[in-house]
């Protein structure tokens, strides 16, 4: 058994020991919340100035720069955090909440909500999936081992730091929330061997990552986070919002996973379509690549013909792919067998046409006229999320603080039998 199996063990173990250390009422719970964002933003300087450290390391290893985006802090971030964390402290309880139960033979039953327990995460170079994480398992009762990228870890360490000292002010054990701060293959292996302690591993990242943990972990799974989304522009689309929506859709930012690689124009408005979203992009002074289908390439002659392999990529970059279809179900087919089952969306003013999409379509969360950047649990009023779910069990899209609980069943009696 090597040292670093070891110490992810013990981290593990510890972890799994302090569990009943957050079975606080409600209200202190929000208060270590609260505690936590006011010493973010009063230790902004110490936590910016890891992450320059960090900056440095990912840009001489080649980072890419969309890839340094997510991993990039500043002031208005760090105070963007610290009202995320503040908003969290908000939402209702999860815990205890339930339904009550008369049997004819007298029992009551109560089936009520319950932490987890410990809650793992691996994760690439994203500081605040690092808070996420740590506060929404802080809120809903469970104990926390997070495992970042190692382009963070500075970040990291400063973050879990913060979070540590506020801890010790509630007498909130700090294993509670611990950072795995080896970043080597050997760490993550260590980690997937963990199913004694760990209840539920998360991964959350790329779509090699998510594979990776699927695949070798023998702790159970919850997929999130791989987004190869699409827009589908229908015959009957408002052609101006189309191309606002997949403008916002592709390139707000990039980088993430609710980001549309995909574009499927019905062929009977791709000539309309087209141009006019090229011509968005140009004046915007944004730069977007196009890889594109003969009947694209034909239209943007600038496209760069598209591969099999452009169908199943989720780029995290400005790269779009688009291809032009014959009908609804073919693009429902080709969505159902290249996506990721994370956000999808439609552009039509044929409400018939939208209910087949609807229902066609495997996703987590399907889109009509709108923009598939709002997969986000902030925007769906869920506070922070530690990640967007896009298998079927036991949570689906955007995960909040009730993804991060059970249920529990109660019962009572007075002596009862069963015959």
């Amino acid at each position: 058994m090597s040292i670093i199996f070891e110490k992810v063990e013990r981290l593990c173990a510890d972890a799994k020991n302090s569990s009943g250390s957050l079975d606080l009422p409600a209200g202190i719970r929000n208060d270590i919340l609260l505690g936590y964002a006011d010493a973010l933003e009063k230790g902004s300087a110490s936590i910016l100035a890891a992450n320059v450290k960090d900056m440095a390391h990912a840009s001489e290893n080649g980072v890419p720069r969309e890839m340094l985006d997510r991993l990039m802090l500043n002031k208005e971030r760090v105070r963007a955090i610290a009202a995320s964390v503040r908003e969290v402290a908000t939402l209702p309880d999860p815990l205890g909440s339930g339904e009550v139960f008369r049997r004819p033979n007298g029992l009551t039953i109560r089936r009520i909500r319950v932490p987890l327990g410990v809650v793992a995460m691996i994760y690439e170079a994203r500081p605040n999936v690092t808070v996420d994480a740590a506060v929404l398992c802080i809120k809903s009762g469970n104990c926390a081992v997070l495992r970042g990228g190692k382009e963070a870890i500075n970040t990291n360490r400063r973050l879990i730091s913060v979070l540590h000292r506020v801890l010790d002010r509630f007498a909130v054990p700090r294993e509670c929330v611990a950072l795995i701060d080896d970043v080597t293959r050997e760490g993550t292996n260590a980690l997937f061997e963990m199913k004694k302690y760990v209840d539920v591993l998360i991964p959350r990242g790329s779509k090699g990552l998510i594979r990776a943990v699927a695949e070798n972990s023998r702790i159970p799974v919850i997929e999130t986070g791989a987004g190869n989304c699409h827009l589908y522009v229908a015959p009957s689309a408002d052609i101006p919002l189309a191309v606002n929506v997949a403008f916002n859709a592709k390139l707000q930012r990039p980088s993430v996973c609710n980001a549309i690689e995909t574009i499927l124009v019905h062929r009977a408005v791709a000539d309309k379509f087209l141009p006019e979203f090229a011509g968005r992009v140009r004046t915007s002074g944004k730069r977007l690549e196009f890889r594109g289908d003969e009947t694209v390439r034909a239209i943007l002659p600038d496209a760069i013909p598209a591969s099999e392999t452009d169908w199943e990529t989720e780029y995290d970059d400005c790269i779009v792919a688009v291809r032009t279809v014959d009908s609804l179900d073919e693009a429902i087919k080709h969505i159902n067998t290249y996506g990721t089952r994370h956000s999808e969306a439609i552009i039509t003013r044929d409400v018939e046409e939208a209910r087949l999409f609807r229902s066609g379509v495997d996703a987590a969360c399907v889109y009509v006229n709108a923009s598939t950047r709002f997969t986000d649990g902030g925007e769906f009023g869920f506070g922070a999320e530690i990640g967007i779910s896009t298998q079927k069990l036991h949570a689906r899209g955007p995960m909040g603080l009730e993804a991060l609980t059970t249920v529990k069943y109660l019962i009572d009696g007075y002596g009862q039998v069963r015959e």
